[in-house]
């Protein structure tokens, strides 16, 4: 048993009596990353990292810098060489709605000419070979209580150079620097490995759920029904006593406001479709008052006009309010039951169709009007076979549904795991073999 002492720092408290401490500010450098116009992004050049960027990682805090999409010239670099990193440097975002893991930064493990783009603080280690460890210090959230102690704001947290110097390391002898970098590195490894390979197989559940909706509420079950050619690029053949509509013959938009937002707020999301926000754990910022949100009625369709490219459209089991920026509809006729519909409007074909039809310059600026949805052909089987398929998809979704929440929660004990192995090692609590 190694000889303990008091590290004299609450977050801490015992370390391995030869490990030192030292506030950050000691150990490295900063610089800040620089606005970038859009004049100034290039094809191809210097790849830059910016804010964004750095929150979209893994949450693991090492990063292999690849997939840059932006790009300044050699040129550029000679009048903004302060925003210049380089291996071993770290990048913080400067502001972050979360502070749990390493969402907001990155260690840049690759010797590569990098550029840090807006929003980024960056930390340049004077400690020699001691990246690495420093890296997987970064990740515990044991250091990272030090940064959410003394951040400002509500929702969104603003991290300064300040308050990042006044945090506390804890450095080990470089000896046993690169012993425990070099035994979590492995340990690490299949952890990732084993996070990958569920990851991928969440992934091809969702796709075969996609394929499967799609196939059902298109083709039907009857795989010996007589078919026909509808016409309808996005729809293909479908069974020869099923109808084809156009959008404006079966529903019409409505336009009803709530006079004192007193009714339940209600979320449309790609992935869970329609559902009340008080379920849903969003920091996005909310109105103070509700009234003149649009009232969405049970088995009334919702569509977030913002992304519907991605297919937040859903046909509600709940009566409340959404956005004002939202368009609602309804059923002109009752061609539909309500499940099927949710389904035939969420599946991966229509998506794409909604896609095309959308108005913008960008994927992430389309928008779907109210002119065009109505203007799509859909589908209309006899109520009886969508009862059928409805009692299917259901089934068979619901397995589906059952195996990825096994997987995602194999992930959230992995990813503990992960957290507390890195965190026993980095901080002396346990001795790397």
């Amino acid at each position: 048993m190694r000889e303990m002492k008091d590290s004299g720092i609450e977050w801490l408290k015992q370390i391995p009596a030869h490990w030192n401490v030292f506030p950050l500010k000691s150990i490295f450098l900063f610089g800040k990353g620089l606005p970038i116009t859009k004049e100034d992004l290039l094809e191809e050049g210097v790849p830059v990292i910016s804010y964004g960027q750095i929150h979209s990682k893994d949450n693991t805090g090492v990063t292999v810098i690849s997939d840059l999409i932006r790009f300044v010239s050699g040129d550029f670099l000679e009048s903004h060489s302060a925003s210049l990193v380089h291996q071993g440097d770290f990048i913080f975002a400067d502001t972050s709605e979360d502070l749990e893991g390493c969402g907001n930064c990155v260690y840049v493990d690759k010797n590569m000419t990098l550029f840090a783009g807006y929003h980024t603080i960056i930390l340049a280690c004077q400690a020699k070979n001691s990246y690495k460890y420093l890296a997987y210090l970064f990740q515990t959230d044991a250091w990272r209580n030090q940064i959410r102690s003394r951040v400002t704001g509500v929702k969104l947290y603003s991290i300064s150079r300040k308050i990042l110097g006044m945090t506390t390391l804890i450095m080990p002898p470089i000896e046993e620097q690169e012993k425990i970098t070099a035994y979590l590195d492995a340990q690490t490894a299949r952890i990732d490995e084993a996070l990958f390979l569920n990851r991928a197989q969440i992934e091809e559940l969702r796709l075969y759920k996609q394929s499967l909706i799609t196939e059902t509420v298109t083709r039907g079950l009857d795989p010996d029904a007589p078919m026909k050619d509808s016409g309808v690029d996005w729809i293909g053949a479908i069974p020869a006593h099923w109808n084809i509509q156009k959008g404006k013959n079966l529903f019409h938009e409505t336009n009803e406001h709530s006079i004192d937002g007193t009714e339940e707020l209600l979320t449309v999301s790609h992935i869970t479709g329609i559902t009340p926000r008080s379920q849903k754990n969003v920091n996005m910022f909310l109105s103070l008052s509700l009234a003149d949100y649009k009232i969405c009625h049970i088995h009334d369709i919702a569509a977030n006009t913002l992304w519907m490219w991605q297919g937040a459209i859903g046909v509600s089991d709940f009566h409340g309010v959404v956005s004002p920026s939202y368009n609602t509809y309804r059923q002109t006729n009752n061609d539909y039951l309500p499940k099927y519909l949710d389904y035939l409007l969420r599946c991966q074909a229509l998506v794409d169709v909604y896609v095309a039809y959308s108005t913008g310059i960008t994927k992430s600026r389309l928008r779907l009007y109210p002119e065009q949805f109505l203007s799509i052909m859909f589908p209309v089987p006899p109520i009886r076979e969508q009862e059928r398929m409805t009692a299917y998809l259901n089934s068979k979704c619901g397995k589906i549904d059952a195996l990825i929440s096994l997987k995602q929660s194999k992930i959230e004990k992995l990813t503990r795991y992960r957290q507390s192995l890195i965190y026993e090692y980095v901080t002396g609590k346990k001795e790397a073999p």
